[in-house]
């Protein structure tokens, strides 16, 4: 739990641009890619990261940026953009409508109360765990995955390393 806004602010600016990095590396066609058929897609994984931001928050009474219905989820660029905003419009509104204090507070959250500083403990963590299986996918796809907690396998190549074996 955030007990410091900043420190989630902290926190999230490092992971929500560690995810526009997975985003950037989406092509249009990589978004069919899942796991099994019928499976959640690369596509859908990354739209939900978005949506997520503005569903969670919202419960707790904030209003975020969120895309107009009819914009295409199936365009790599459009789910980046969306992204993008949504992320900039919670650090926008965490700044000028929260403080520590605001952090203890509760809210409805899926039917049980959540302080603030749980929800925003689980939208960090929420991301991270989609992020983590979006690599996955990724690599399915025949992407190249950036590094986010150290180099990926294409960043060790690319400082003239052998990436770490098993």
């Amino acid at each position: 739990m955030y007990t410091k806004l900043q420190e989630f602010l902290d926190d999230w600016t490092y992971e929500s641009d560690a995810t526009l990095k997975v985003l950037a590396n989406l092509t249009d066609e990589s978004l069919k890619q899942s796991v099994v058929p019928g499976g959640r897609t690369l596509g859908y994984l990354a739209w939900h990261l978005g949506e997520t931001i503005w569903e969670m928050m919202g419960r707790t009474g904030m209003k975020l940026y969120s895309p107009d219905e009819t914009l295409e989820k199936k365009s790599a660029g459009n789910i980046h953009n969306v992204y993008k905003s949504a992320s900039d419009s919670l650090i926008e509104n965490i700044k000028h409508s929260w403080n520590d204090e605001t952090l203890l507070m509760e809210d409805d959250m899926y039917g049980d109360k959540w302080k603030r500083g749980v929800t925003l403990k689980a939208l960090i963590t929420h991301q991270i765990h989609h992020r983590a299986q979006m690599t996955v996918l990724m690599r399915q796809a025949g992407l190249k995955v950036p590094g986010i907690y150290g180099p990926s396998k294409e960043e060790w190549e690319a400082m003239g390393m052998k990436p770490p074996a098993e």
